[in-house]
């Protein structure tokens, strides 16, 4: 085989990975974002070219499956490379192909996309890219599937940002898939350096540390009051506007500006404009860029953010049309754009390298409030900065903010990346597609090699140290040895003895008070009674416990005993409960789906087979909803609209549409809630907390859509941003598309969902 020659020479960990590939190995590749991980993966593709295998090159997103597909047709002809994502299917059966990892995990099932042997026939390398992902909350899971189930004559080239338990995630692999090798580095090619903007020098920014590593003493952390005014208002600010103006000067731009709200990054995008950071020359090759863009897309030419990108700047975040990122990404590519101000959605493996990036705060909102960023999140976004062969030196500048000290700042600079965390789930989809193929004992051997179960020892490391200091005092008590040889048995007969006497001598002393000598019967019944409390005297001085000096102690610890016992019980059952808490969460799904009659035996019948197909949020609520017959009665319009609203997520929208939802589908949605509330309470019986949705906020829009209503208008509608009706619109064709594969659907509700998917892919919901 001809060798693969690169126009650059390889880093050792790059020759390291090379080296383990070739002697048939899979591996691990962590490294930072930047080092160069991609043209590990260009040798394997040369080489599945040269054997005449196949490779399979997976992503996390689609926008970046569809960015590999153009590089890799660019590079080795369209005729070698096809595509498959959600909605796209291009030359699946060639040599290279590009995918979501969701389709990769579906493939393994062998349920849409045919057997598994079909869909891996040849296939001797698979790319797992960004596998870090394997840390995100709700598409975690698929990573983890996705490598349990890979064929073992497959080799898996796992590339990762960086991360604090990078080998223990090789060791599951070699564990539950065969020979693993990490390939680690922390070297990047262009190192970076850390500046921090601090508002009382709002014309320079200043190095955050010293050479030696620690905190740059002339930083001053910000003023609360220089935020807020007497009415806790925050006066508005230049900030970004002073950043970007610094960086230019600086000659450190090109630039990702990260904040955490789509507003912002659009408003910072226009206070900015009016600094022109392009030259007339670069001005004019955008403006043929632009025009022959919109030639192809004439959708955009009212888009708002067209006279920003000749100044040089331009917003990127999941508010915007698709299409319009797109073009961004190429301008920014092209050197044209000089600052991006984007979410960090961007930071998410899109081809966009910088010089500097820009940190707006080191804190966002989330939905449970304000938390700090994680090493992770932060390596993330500030690893964009720096171009392997432009830049010497990636620039990393963080802005000082009221709410974050410069200590913080520095701490979270120099710490190391996150542990990956497993987000392992069953679902139901998963048990059916198990069962369909395996016994119950056979499933449970695959989901105890869920790396969730493997790293379950990490997990719960600090109920362990727990568990042990509990542990270790209970022995301490147990090992307390009584100078007289007597048990805590013997203790706690004296210690009742005691306290009986105690009361006994109290009443003795209240009748002692009330005797009425003229009554001869109460007088015979006192000295009996305070005869009695003398006996029971001696008997209490009789045991040396009466007398030990370390009675209180014994009495104590014996005490202690008995309450850090029921403790450690306790954590025992926890800990218990936690290491099966996968197989624990299999099974609660499979009574589920045999008591609303999925399942016969723990094997799927005929409705189960729907199930296994269905990929969504809940496939068991749209499974009872297609087998409800709902959909079945609804046009084309309606049907789109209530499958919108069963894909769409709470929003925190003030304002609703006018625009009025149609009868049908508010018939259709009430009846829909009747199966959410029986399902529910199903749900509530199984402890499963899977969500499921009926949100109409979009549905007047979508019926307005696919009865030929005007783009223009439609936004109109809508406070949220362009980018959020296309997001939405989407899922609903991906249902829909699900709807004419998966069987026991009827001939009339495929047809319907084929004409309501024409309807809604139209121009700019086809563009990606």
């Amino acid at each position: 085989m001809p060798e693969y020659k690169f126009d650059f020479k390889l880093d050792d960990f790059q020759e390291e990975a090379l080296f383990h590939i070739n002697n048939g190995k899979s591996v691990v590749v962590c490294a930072p974002t930047g080092a160069g991980k991609t043209c590990i993966a260009q040798m394997a593709i040369h080489k599945a070219l040269n054997e005449g295998h196949r490779i399979f090159y997976t992503t996390p997103l689609k926008a970046l499956s569809n960015q590999k597909y153009s590089d890799f047709s660019e590079k080795y002809g369209t005729d070698k490379v096809g595509l498959l994502t959600g909605d796209t299917s291009i030359n699946r059966n060639a040599q290279i192909v590009v995918m979501t990892t969701e389709v990769f995990r579906n493939m393994l099932y062998g349920t849409n996309f045919g057997s598994v042997s079909d869909n891996l026939k040849d296939v001797r390398y698979v790319v797992l890219d960004e596998v870090h992902y394997m840390n995100d909350e709700q598409r975690g899971t698929v990573w983890e599937e996705s490598i349990i189930y890979c064929p073992t004559n497959v080799q898996i080239i796992a590339l990762s940002a960086t991360v604090a338990n990078s080998q223990q995630l090789t060791d599951w692999i070699n564990t539950v898939h065969s020979r693993t090798e990490l390939v680690y580095t922390d070297f990047r090619p262009v190192p970076l350096r850390y500046y921090y903007y601090d508002s009382s020098k709002p014309n320079d920014i200043l190095p955050l540390l010293t050479p030696d590593g620690k905190l740059n003493k002339k930083i001053k952390p910000e003023s609360k009051a220089k935020y807020f005014g007497r009415r806790g208002k925050m006066p508005q600010r230049q900030v970004a506007k002073d950043v970007v103006s610094i960086l230019h000067k600086k000659n450190m731009l090109p630039a990702i500006y990260f904040t955490f709200s789509r507003k912002k990054c659009d408003e910072q995008m226009e206070k900015c404009a009016g600094l022109c950071l392009t030259t007339p020359d670069e001005q004019k090759e955008i403006k043929k860029i632009v025009d022959d863009y919109l030639a192809e897309n004439p959708y955009l030419y009212n888009n708002k953010h067209l006279e920003y990108v000749l100044c040089g700047v331009a917003s990127h975040h999941a508010g915007l049309l698709p299409g319009w990122k797109v073009l961004v990404e190429k301008l920014f590519q092209k050197g044209l754009i000089k600052v991006v101000f984007a979410t960090e959605t961007l930071a998410a493996g899109i081809n966009m390298p910088a010089r500097s990036t820009v940190i707006s705060a080191v804190s966002k909102r989330t939905d449970s409030g304000h938390r700090m960023l994680t090493p992770s999140e932060f390596l993330q976004m500030s690893g964009r900065a720096g171009r392997r062969g432009m830049d010497e030196i990636g620039y990393v500048t963080i802005i000082g903010t009221a709410f974050q000290s410069p200590e913080e700042v520095a701490e979270l600079v120099t710490s190391d990346a996150n542990p990956l965390e497993s987000r392992f789930s069953p679902t139901y989809s998963m048990v059916v597609n198990l069962l369909q193929r395996f016994t119950l004992d056979e499933a449970k051997e695959l989901i105890l090699k869920s790396f969730g179960y493997y790293s379950s020892t990490t997990r719960l490391t600090p109920l362990m140290k727990q568990q042990q200091e509990l542990n270790n005092e209970i022995e301490t008590f147990k090992a307390f040895k009584c100078p007289f040889g007597r048990t805590s048995k013997d203790m706690f007969e004296y210690n009742k003895l005691r306290n009986t006497y105690v009361e006994q001598r109290k009443t003795v002393k209240v009748l002692r008070k009330q005797i009425n000598k003229k009554n001869p019967d109460n007088v015979e019944y006192f000295k009996n009674f305070e005869t009695q409390t003398k006996d029971l005297l001696h008997k209490v001085q009789s045991y040396q416990c009466d007398t030990c000096k370390l009675y209180r102690k014994h009495m104590k610890q014996t005490e202690l005993l008995d309450r850090f016992q029921k403790r450690a019980d306790k954590l025992e059952k926890t800990i218990e409960y936690e290491k099966d808490i996968y197989w624990r969460k299999f099974l609660n799904h499979t009574y589920a789906l045999q008591k609303a009659g999925y399942l016969e035996n723990n094997y799927p019948n005929e409705k189960g087979l729907t199930i296994g197909a269905i990929r969504a949020e809940n496939e068991l609520f749209l499974a009872e909803i297609i087998f409800s017959g709902v959909l079945d009665t609804l046009k084309v319009d309606e049907l789109a609209s209530v499958i919108c609203a069963i894909t769409t997520e709470d929003l925190r929208a003030d304002v609703y549409p006018e625009i009025p939802i149609s009868k049908g589908t508010r018939k259709a949605l009430n009846k829909i809630k009747d199966i959410r509330r029986r399902l529910t309470i199903l749900q509530r019986d199984c402890d499963i907390e899977t969500e499921m949705y009926i949100n109409s906020y979009y549905s007047p829009l979508i019926e307005y859509w696919v009865n030929g209503g005007e783009w223009e208008e439609l936004v109109e509608q809508v406070p949220s941003g362009e980018g959020d009706v296309v997001r939405c619109f989407k899922r609903t064709i991906d249902v829909l598309r699900q709807l004419t594969v998966i069987p026991n659907v009827s001939d009339e509700l495929v047809q319907n969902a084929r004409a309501a998917i024409d309807a809604i892919n139209r121009s700019p919901i086809d563009i990606d």
